[in-house]
């Protein structure tokens, strides 16, 4: 069976009351001699890239020493679980990021473009919808392209930047949910109330699973809680934007809906990544955690975030960078938990899922572009190490885009350049 055949059996809806629920790939799905020759062979490699838009302290995310020995500093003790399954660059950036301003450098991450923003600047095609090209609709969406608010670092062939999706209960049903347009809003209704689309096509997912063998049973069973309890935490979301906002004679309250939560804008997209790849609906996402002028819903923090990154060193501004910090670490664990706990074709999610984790910013304090903290984690790749990649005695940085051209053969495509890119980077 070709891959073509493949990818098509495995889009899969229950359907019911005439809307549908997607599927992830099941074993029941391919014929046996299919099934066994999609095991052994690579499944379908993912791409995923997240960036923080103001940084990270590189004391607290850069080891030290270089190599697999390393001491884990404070950031990557937040991912020691997953210490074999990631991989920390230092030594990467893009050449000539001086741009108009101190954070120009946030619309050429994903690019390379030189000199944003100056006279002439424009802006070229972002590795992921190089990427979403390559693989044209052999899934249901390219690519999806998220983030905490609208901006996006991702740029159409002509350099256009791509709106990205910042609300989880519309990504939830372009994702999920398929039939009428009355029949989707009585859904959305639904869930809003505390009710799963789940409980819409209950009967036939019964039906189904006693028609399915062991393992696809426990896939469905395990997939079939992610989506309540992701339909849980919208609910919570979505309760919270319905609510009126007390009149008060102090600063507005925060909650979920508020856009300086950071963190849990950024936790509920995360939630939303290994259902959406684990139903093959797409095999490229980005999201953009950007950083703003207000104070993020984290415990300890009364500082606004982008002044924050412009802490001059000093004792309190660190400690409460550091909070915001640990807990964006901690919620990309929470990703790759989620990852690494789902099954497909007999391989860990994470193992055919590169994530690639950093910031537009080496050093957010001075609006340094060099020297950016990067982390590659899962694809199946050889990690667990430091690899410091700095050249020569004025320590040149590796271009970043080497290291994208390495994730684009790896999910198989035919390149050997893109941006700024001199080479590669050996990944396994």
């Amino acid at each position: 069976m070709n891959s073509q055949s493949i990818d098509k059996n495995r889009r899969k809806f229950l359907r019911a009351a005439g809307v549908g629920i997607a599927l992830p790939l099941l074993d029941r799905f391919l014929p046996k001699s299919a099934a066994q020759e999609f095991k052994e062979a690579a499944s379908p490699q993912r791409l995923v890239f997240i960036c923080t838009t103001l940084g990270l302290h590189a004391p607290n995310f850069f080891p030290e020493q270089t190599g697999a020995q390393y001491s884990p500093p404070k950031y990557l003790e937040t991912l020691s679980e997953f210490r074999n399954d990631f991989t920390i660059y230092s030594g990467l950036s893009h050449p000539d990021q001086s741009g108009n301003d101190g954070h120009s450098s946030e619309s050429t991450w994903l690019t390379s473009a030189p000199h944003p923003g100056l006279a002439g600047f424009r802006n070229t095609i972002s590795v992921d919808q190089f990427a979403a090209e390559k693989l044209g609709y052999v899934t249901r969406f390219p690519s999806l392209v998220l983030g905490t608010s609208s901006s996006s670092q991702s740029c159409t062939r002509s350099g256009v930047s791509i709106p990205a999706m910042q609300h989880p209960s519309k990504v939830f049903v372009e994702l999920f949910l398929e039939g009428s347009q009355d029949e989707i809003t009585k859904q959305i209704q639904n869930l809003s109330e505390g009710r799963s689309i789940l409980d819409t096509v209950s009967a036939e997912a019964k039906r189904f699973a006693k028609t399915s063998g062991g393992a696809d049973r426990e896939r469905l069973a395990e997939y079939f809680n992610s989506v309540r309890e992701m339909e849980k935490q919208l609910a919570a979301a979505e309760s919270w934007i319905k609510k009126p906002k007390p009149v008060i004679a102090v600063t507005q309250p925060r909650d979920i809906a508020n856009e300086s939560d950071l963190i849990g804008r950024a936790a509920l997209m995360f939630q939303l990544i290994p259902l959406a790849l684990q139903t093959d609906s797409t095999r490229v996402i980005t999201v953009t955690m950007r950083g703003r002028n207000d104070v993020p819903v984290v415990n300890g923090v009364s500082i606004d975030h982008h002044n924050l990154s412009h802490h001059g060193n000093e004792e309190n501004k660190l400690a409460q960078l550091e909070l915001i910090e640990r807990a964006q670490m901690k919620a990309l664990a929470g990703l790759l938990r989620a990852l690494a706990d789902k099954d497909e074709a007999g391989h860990r999610l994470l193992d055919r899922s590169s994530i690639l984790f950093g910031s537009n910013l080496g050093n957010a304090n001075s609006h340094d572009a060099r020297n950016l903290p990067i982390l590659l984690a899962g694809g199946g790749h050889k990690h667990g190490q430091h690899l410091a990649l700095a050249r020569g005695e004025a320590k040149e940085n590796t271009p970043l885009s080497n290291l994208f051209v390495s994730m684009l053969q790896a999910q198989g495509h035919e390149v050997d350049r893109f941006g700024s890119s001199t080479g590669t980077i050996t990944l396994s």
